[in-house]
């Protein structure tokens, strides 16, 4: 039974830090729309209001993938091995 929650604890953590891979692509897209943006304002300095705003709205967007892959990492570490474990216990009959 221990080999058993050992394997489950090492999943969740391997899980978690997977899910935190993702915040990768946020940050990537994030940065390439505010390089185009500056772009776009350095091009056309009398649309830096409409630009900004929707760079604003796009990068809010964009962020809410990272949000989620944290959230996604906090339950694997904090919550699933306790349920796992409950699991295992009561499957194992001790």
């Amino acid at each position: 039974m221990e080999l058993a929650l050992a394997i489950v604890f090492g999943c969740c953590a391997l899980g978690a830090g997977i899910a935190m891979i993702a915040g990768i692509g946020p940050a990537i897209g994030e940065g390439y729309a505010v390089a185009k943006s500056c772009e776009a304002i350095g091009r056309q300095p009398e649309s830096k209001s409409s630009v900004t705003s929707t760079m604003v709205m796009g990068c809010a967007i964009a962020e809410t993938t990272g949000l989620y892959a944290l959230v996604i990492a906090i339950l694997l570490i904090f919550v699933a091995p306790g349920l796992m474990g409950n699991l295992i216990k009561t499957l194992s009959g001790n």
